[in-house]
């Protein structure tokens, strides 16, 4: 029998619309919602312009990478998928060697304003590893010794470590991230049921013995116990989305930016948004994701191979389980976390290696089989 001839067809124009939709709404974004503090920061040289300038770069260099990706073969990334996991560890150990901010050592400092952040490459290299490891394993997915332990073991060491950068929040990225890919490789639904409760347990565990991410816990069920304390940003954050009714304030008019919200150019940008364009400016952001997601998931489902659909499924998921958290925490749905609104949110290193696993997915959506 004949194999079928495989060719690069065009990329999924939707999904990439939806991409750069996505972007060039976050660089407009970070500008509306930063330019307040920048100007009256003496760190950024009262520059308004700071954040946008470090952004715009950053979208830059991940418009460049993402176009690159989509013009390599996936699988090429294979062979390189062991090199880039003892690197990304190394990454993971060396952020110990610089300064904590705000108690948490999550950043490689590059010299003057450029930081790596590995714990944004770690997610994406847990899925390339599941993804080349479990296209060769088979069937022995379904065993719990030989399909699901290894897969655990691996994904809890990087959760770990990110962990230990004091950085819950894509630790468990990592994890949920690790369960939907094991589900749809076709792991056993019994088993899948006992993971989910212990990685939920671990996560409880998480919350308890950290008395600060214990009181953001209990600030999330009643913010207004602690007002000026660790209910706070959430108060503020409803307040914004209260304030901008259905058709917001205005772009640039935000009043939760100017020293209410804490950097709210980061993980509450969705507040501003919220607040500056309203309810319509919220549900254009949850439809753009909603049809990246099922676009992924198409992508997913007509790739050529078992690698294929694992890699499409996992970076969908990474994106997904983002972009869900970090709405339900600004809308008061979740205890706060430290997530950022992938492709929105200000952050160089997340922006990028974003843009890099979306080009690895449109890439995928390139290939068909045609007998």
């Amino acid at each position: 029998m004949n194999k079928p001839n495989v060719k690069m067809g065009p990329i999924d124009f939707v999904l990439f619309s939806t991409i750069m939709l996505l972007v060039a709404i976050g660089v407009i974004m970070v500008y509306s919602a930063s330019s307040y503090s920048a100007f009256f920061s003496s760190a950024t040289n009262h520059d308004s312009m700071y954040f946008l300038k470090k952004q715009g770069f950053s979208a830059i260099i991940g418009i460049v990478a993402m176009f690159f990706t989509i013009k390599i073969d996936y699988h090429k990334i294979k062979k390189h998928t062991k090199l880039a996991m003892i690197v990304t560890i190394i990454l993971l150990a060396a952020v110990f060697a610089f300064p904590a901010t705000n108690g948490a050592r999550r950043w490689i400092r590059l010299g003057g304003p450029f930081s790596l952040q590995p714990s944004e490459i770690a997610k994406y290299i847990v899925v390339l590893y599941m993804a080349k490891s479990i296209e060769r394993k088979g069937e022995r997915i379904k065993s719990l010794t030989h399909g699901i332990i290894p897969y655990l073991m691996v994904s809890g060491f990087y959760a770990g470590m990110v962990l230990a950068e004091k950085n819950l929040s894509i630790a468990s990225v990592i994890m949920i991230v690790t369960l939907i890919v094991l589900y749809v490789s076709g792991a056993k639904t019994s088993h899948m049921i006992g993971l989910v409760g212990i990685v939920a347990l671990a996560g409880v565990a998480g919350i308890v013995l950290e008395p600060y991410r214990m009181a953001r816990f209990t600030s999330f069920l009643d913010p207004w116990r602690d007002p000026k304390g660790d209910g706070y940003q959430l108060i503020q954050s409803l307040l914004a989305l209260g304030s901008g009714g259905i058709w917001g304030m205005g772009l640039g008019r935000s009043r939760q930016k100017c020293y209410y919200i804490p950097e709210p150019h980061n993980d509450f940008i969705f507040s501003i948004i919220g607040e500056e364009l309203g309810l319509i400016g919220c549900t254009l952001i949850v439809i753009l994701f909603i049809v990246f997601i099922w676009r992924g998931i198409v992508t997913a489902v007509k790739a050529k191979d078992t690698y294929g659909t694992l890699l499409a499924t996992g970076i969908t998921a990474v994106i997904a389980v983002q972009a869900i958290i970090n709405i339900a925490v600004v809308t008061g749905l979740m205890p706060v976390t430290g997530v950022p609104l992938p492709f929105i949110s200000y952050g160089g290193s997340s922006l990028i290696f974003n843009m890099v696993a979306a080009g690895v997915l449109l890439n995928i959506s390139r290939q068909k089989e045609y007998n």
